[in-house]
Order: structure tokens, then sequence, then C-alpha cells
């Protein structure tokens, strides 16, 4: 599955809509997917699947790229 994780670059940073980033990533449930990046110092603020219509609509966008961790 994939998830859209959004998110402030640094743990520190207090979450503020637009300084607020993204990154699209496989994942087997939401808590695989914090745990997969707990160790990049992020403050995530939500974790969303993303499938059907949503997931087409964001894959047509130019930024569209999936980390995949293992």
């Amino acid at each position: 599955m994939v998830y859209k994780v959004y998110y402030q670059e640094s743990i520190k940073e207090v979450p503020v809509r637009e300084n607020t980033k993204t990154l699209f990533i496989k994942g087997e449930s939401v808590r695989d997917v914090r745990t997969k990046i707990a160790d990049r110092g992020f403050n995530v603020e939500f974790v969303q699947e993303v499938k059907g219509a949503y997931l087409e609509y964001e894959q047509q966008n130019e930024d569209y790229k999936v980390l995949e961790i293992g």
C-alpha cells in the first residue's frame, strides 16, 4: 500500500501548515510507515493511506515519487 506522510523536517519544529512537506512511502500499515521513517528525525503530523482515485490523482503530479525503505 502507498501512504502519504505529512511532516516537518525537524522534530523540534512546530507544525505550521505553510512549512508542511509530504512524501509517499510503501508500507503494510501506518505503524510500519512510522517505523520506517522514525530514524529520519521528522516531526510527523499525519499518515494517510492513498488509494483509488486519490492515488491516480497524486500519480499525475510530476513530483510524485514513492520511497521504498526496507
